[in-house]
């Protein structure tokens, strides 16, 4: 395909997913849109990736095989960064090696993009495990909803959640806005915020066009099984985002109390106490916030209780 031809750029970083990754790239190819490219990005993996996706990368030169480059940190960042800078399409969109894309899913973002004020379009994304079952919703009507730089309160308290692979980009986007490096949890939390609260308007379609494979290694298992390195990510994520909205003046009381809460599970990395220093609070401000982070456990108990006798 002519270069002039390609609309989306298609980023999926790699590594050791010769088990998964061709499964996932037959998906990008049964795409009812045709004028997209995808960069695999190998960020140093030992397996045989690279043999499995020979045959198609000989078959289809819409797809291209890069080694990360030692200028970009090692870790999702860095290669989604390379890839950035290789993209050639006026769309990005990100895909993980694990997954499965539904067949409409470029078609239908890139559609939604006629409006020249949607600078991203978000859809629903489901998880699995084990083999995926091919049954999808072909329906070409669905609903929407316009998403404004204010519902990045909505986003960053996961009432209006942004996944990784679940958001179509107008290029533009990431004229300013790259992944920081050096976090390897939760950039896509970050860097997704700090561009909504950049003044951005988008669209968010209410049909699953992802399908996201569940399973132990994934970087979600290892949050979850409180890995050291995940975690801290998490906690540097959320210091970068409450700088971003205190200088951006969008910090609302509601949101810090989520992040105030959000620290008793960090209670071993000072996250309460980092991100008070964050911020420009007054001394009977500060000392709002300590005696509340000082009683919320206890606060937090009770309604539990509360919750369990009403039932």
């Amino acid at each position: 395909m002519s270069k002039t031809n390609i609309q989306v750029s298609i980023i999926m970083a790699t590594y050791n997913r010769a088990h998964f990754i061709a499964e996932t790239l037959l998906s990008i190819q049964n795409q009812t849109f045709q004028e997209w490219e995808c960069h695999i990005i190998d960020d140093g993996g030992t397996d045989n990736t690279a043999e499995v996706i020979q045959p198609i990368l000989e078959k289809d030169t819409r797809f291209s095989f890069h080694k990360r480059p030692e200028q970009y940190q090692k870790g999702l960042p860095g290669c989604r960064n390379f890839g950035l800078d290789l993209a050639q399409g006026q769309y990005i969109i990100f895909f993980d090696d694990d997954d499965i894309v539904h067949p409409q899913n470029l078609e239908c973002c890139v559609a939604e993009f006629s409006n020249p004020d949607i600078a991203f379009c978000r859809y629903q994304r489901a998880a699995f495990t084990g083999d995926f079952e091919y049954q999808f919703d072909y329906a070409k009507d669905y609903t929407k909803f316009a998403v404004y730089s204010k519902d990045v309160e909505k986003m960053l308290t996961y009432k209006l959640p942004f996944n990784s692979c679940a958001v179509m980009w107008r290029k533009s986007c990431f004229n300013q806005n790259r992944f920081v490096e050096s976090l390897m949890f939760a950039e896509e939390w970050e860097l997704y915020s700090r561009i909504l609260s950049s003044g951005v308007q988008g669209v968010s379609i209410n049909k699953t066009l992802f399908f996201g494979r569940k399973h132990y290694n994934s970087n979600t298992g290892e949050f979850s099984r409180r890995n050291e390195m995940r975690v801290v990510s998490k906690k540097e994520a959320v210091l970068l985002i409450v700088d971003n909205l205190h200088k951006r003046n969008m910090m609302t009381s509601s949101l810090l109390r989520f992040f105030v809460q959000m620290a008793l599970g960090y209670k071993k990395y000072h996250l309460f106490s980092e991100i008070l220093s964050k911020l420009d609070l007054s001394l009977g401000q500060q000392i709002y916030w300590r005696v509340l982070y000082a009683f919320l456990p206890l606060r937090l108990s009770l309604n539990r209780l509360k919750k369990k006798l009403i039932k």
